[in-house]
């Protein structure tokens, strides 16, 4: 089996040697071939090696994690895992830019989750979603506003206005867009509630999450059901509709 070639970038010694013990004791496969202590090391030790996989810190002195990728963004060929310490907001940063991170301190189990998933030569990130992902990091305080949708086709980034509702397609979800397009993403509805911005996307019933911008009126029932602007019509589940209707301060 093909070894997966690893680099670690952690500004901290110790963090990078508990790294590759963790890597040599949990993860049959993975071949540390380096480790680099700022992004000028990174960077010199990618000008002449190929990997497979980057294993990234980002707080780190003299320059951040994604000063690196921003400086080599185009020549990205391989994997990368963020590992992390950062906060909340930061972690919903990641998952609408579609990366995969690791929590500081790193649990044994999520990291041979996480490497058990990496092919070695075929797994990689591309251009674009680093992109996505530097400029959700760069809007901090602020409210995201574009989301990496993972479709049979590939990586789809539509800015969040975008999206009229989504609908659960028991492990899959299919958004649909202003434009007229679906796209259908191999995530559970679940996961895309809890990381839409609660402010803009409610949902409304176990099958759909809708952007409450569009919303064009409310009809009364047992439940209910919204009409949205392009004439799409959703259930409102009974348990879900007291909070829905306090969205608006109406009982």
């Amino acid at each position: 089996m093909k070894k997966i070639r690893t680099l670690i970038v952690d500004d901290e010694e110790l963090a990078r040697k508990n790294l590759e013990f963790l890597l040599n004791d949990y993860c049959e496969g993975i071949q540390v071939i380096g480790e680099a202590g700022n992004v000028r090391e990174a960077k010199k030790f990618l000008n002449s090696n190929k990997i497979d996989l980057l294993l990234l810190d980002i707080e780190m002195p003299n320059g951040s994690g994604f000063e690196l990728l921003e400086s080599i963004k185009d020549e990205i060929d391989f994997k990368i895992i963020f590992i992390t310490a950062y906060h909340e907001y930061a972690l919903k940063a990641f998952k609408y830019s579609a990366v995969d991170y690791l929590l500081k301190p790193i649990n044994p189990e999520d990291l041979q989750a996480a490497m058990n998933k990496v092919k070695p030569g075929l797994d990689k990130d591309s251009p674009e979603k680093i992109e996505a992902l530097i400029e959700n990091m760069g809007k901090r305080g602020e409210q995201l506003e574009k989301i990496a949708l993972a479709s049979m086709e590939g990586l789809q980034f539509v800015n969040l206005d975008e999206i009229m509702y989504c609908e659960s397609q028991d492990n899959y979800t299919q958004f649909f867009l202003t434009d007229g397009r679906r796209i259908m993403v191999s995530k559970t509805i679940k996961f895309f509630e809890e990381v839409l911005d609660q402010a803009k996307f409610f949902r409304v019933h176990r099958s759909n999450i809708i952007n409450l911008r569009y919303i064009d009126k409310y009809v009364k029932g047992e439940g209910g059901f919204v009409v949205l602007k392009q004439g799409a019509r959703i259930p409102v589940s009974r348990r879900r509709k007291e909070s829905f209707l306090q969205l608006f301060h109406y009982q």
